[in-house]
């Protein structure tokens, strides 16, 4: 939710490649924060390279054009597949995994050993 809520609020805040940009790091936020979820024992690193791995794949399954027929038809295909390939996108799901990696790292670091 708070991934969510920072990406609305950025979008509210912030326009053009802030916004932009900024958005596409907390897509991979949000990706990362599901790997979590679902596999609470993965390493950081590799948590942060999973959610890397998926937001690449969507940008690049934009290539096929397959996105933008689901994103004509549907707000969720949209919003979770995109329409267009941007190449700077890469980069800042790059920036996104490496940030939550780091928050993955630090929050390791200060739990108890049990």
């Amino acid at each position: 939710m708070v991934t969510v809520g920072a990406g609305l609020g950025l979008r509210t805040v912030a326009a053009g490649d802030v916004a932009k940009y900024g958005g596409d790091a907390l897509y991979t936020l949000l990706i990362l924060t599901l790997v979590v979820l679902a596999a609470p024992r993965m390493a950081p690193a590799r948590a942060a390279g999973t959610a890397l791995a998926v937001s690449w794949a969507v940008e690049l399954l934009q290539l096929t054009g397959l996105p933008a027929e689901l994103s004509a038809r549907s707000t969720a295909a949209r919003l979770v597949l995109g329409s267009t390939f941007n190449a700077p996108d890469l980069f800042w799901y790059a920036v996104g995994a490496a940030a939550g990696w780091l928050v993955l790292r630090v929050s390791a670091r200060r739990r108890p050993a049990r």
